[in-house]
């Protein structure tokens, strides 16, 4: 590993005509240290021996086996991953809706005990008002009566008044006449 990175090192921070790859496209800005990776290319003596980086030397059919498992693997992991998603979904959906039963659950119970309050204020109002008329009317019939009664009496004092200067001296006084 150690030595893989220390060739590497080498072939990127060296001239590249002491490695015998420069080819005279690979100077940029006139550093020829400088190069892009589409251009490298192993020295024939790393290659042969086996010890230039794999980025260097192609992909092997090994490598090509190796990208297909790990393509496999990373599809089933999204495969899972989704299906893990798409649980939660639904696990947030059956919250959300049992929660909004419980909400309007609450608020049709709000609205009845509103219902049966006001009702129940409207019912003792007209209690109370029923009830006064009840307790008034022979209070107001009694009343009535009395001045019915008043009002004859005094008729009649006056028709004696008239017979008696006396009485109508009297009924003078207190202002009924």
């Amino acid at each position: 590993m150690y030595k893989t990175i220390f060739i590497l090192a080498i072939i990127m921070f060296t001239p590249l005509e002491s490695h015998g790859i420069y080819d005279g496209n690979g100077i940029i800005n006139g550093n020829s240290y400088f190069l892009m990776r589409s251009e490298f290319k192993a020295p024939a003596s790393l290659r042969e021996a086996g010890q230039a980086p794999p980025f260097l030397t192609g992909f092997t059919q090994e490598d090509r086996d190796r990208l297909i498992r790990l393509e496999t693997k990373v599809e089933e992991g999204f495969k899972s991953l989704q299906r893990q998603i798409d649980s939660q979904q639904r696990q947030f959906d059956d919250l959300k809706s049992s929660t909004q039963r419980q909400f309007d659950n609450q608020y049709t119970l709000i609205l009845w005990g509103f219902g049966i309050l006001f009702g129940g204020m409207g019912i003792l109002i007209g209690f109370v008002i029923w009830d006064r008329r009840t307790a008034l009317a022979p209070a107001i019939r009694k009343n009535k009566e009395l001045e019915e009664r008043e009002e004859l009496i005094e008729k009649a004092l006056k028709e004696y008044a008239r017979e008696n200067s006396k009485l109508a001296e009297i009924l003078k006084g207190l202002g009924i006449i």
